[in-house]
């Protein structure tokens, strides 16, 4: 990708060290990653965080706990409930950051919720990409099919309905013990989470992603929402520059 990528290492209030990578001059965009996945994956790879950086942004991208560079700990008292929203917090906090956008894929939407919703952050402006209200609210059923994949991980053929996310997760050389805890330490979301997001919000996802239910009725469900889809499924709009260009037009608009 064109421009130059710093970031670095920083610990946690319960001490485990964290990474995040970043691009660009301007406004500070916080971007989070999907579950299984990094923000050199998510962002970097396919030239999300280049299209926002040349559009006068500063993109940056943590790694999740158990996820890329970030620490994989294997101990259930550093997963509590939340915990992955209050990295994001301590991020802001450790980087000094006032005003910033803050946006998510999949799992990285799913904690925007939770930090928006229980009021531990209050970006300008937010982003829900991969995720629709059936994820928001029945995140149980969602975190049950991640764990049966993790289940069958050696088993599984292709053509059954968890294959192609299992070899994600091995492509990705996911920890899977690591990966457990995250799971349960995200519970379903309640409906009024989504009432503190009087900021503009703009819900993205692939016009072939159901994943994880209704974008669409998650934009409706918002109190100031836009609504947009890019080509691909869940697993392929991320490598779409549509992405890119998506964000940027919500940011610029």
């Amino acid at each position: 990708m064109s421009g130059r990528m710093s970031g670095g290492c920083w610990t946690a209030s319960d001490g485990v060290d964290l990474a995040w990578r970043e691009t660009g001059q301007g406004a500070a965009v916080i971007l989070l990653h999907g579950l299984f996945s990094s923000a050199e994956v998510n962002w970097i790879k396919y030239g999300t965080a280049a299209t926002v950086a040349a559009a006068g942004f500063r993109v940056i991208m943590p790694d999740h706990r158990a996820h890329g560079d970030s620490a994989h700990p294997h101990d259930p008292a550093l997963y509590p409930p939340g915990i992955l929203a209050r990295d994001v917090t301590e991020l802001v906090a450790h980087l000094g950051l006032e005003n910033y956008d803050l946006g998510g894929f999949s799992l990285g939407a799913r904690t925007v919720v939770q930090a928006v919703g229980d009021g531990l952050l209050a970006p300008t402006r937010a982003i829900l990409a991969g995720m629709g209200l059936r994820g928001i609210l029945d995140w149980d059923r969602r975190q049950s099919f991640f764990r049966n994949a993790m289940a069958n991980f050696e088993t599984s053929k292709r053509g059954d309905p968890d294959w192609l996310a299992i070899q994600f997760m091995k492509t990705m050389k996911v920890d899977r013990a690591a990966a457990a805890l995250v799971l349960q330490s995200f519970g379903d979301a309640p409906r009024a989470a989504l009432d503190a997001f009087s900021m503009p919000t703009l819900v993205l996802i692939g016009s072939d992603d159901e994943d994880n239910g209704s974008a669409r009725e998650l934009a409706e469900a918002l109190p100031d929402a836009t609504y947009a889809e890019i080509p691909g499924t869940h697993m392929s709009c991320v490598t779409k520059p549509e992405m890119g260009r998506a964000i940027t037009d919500f940011l610029t608009a």
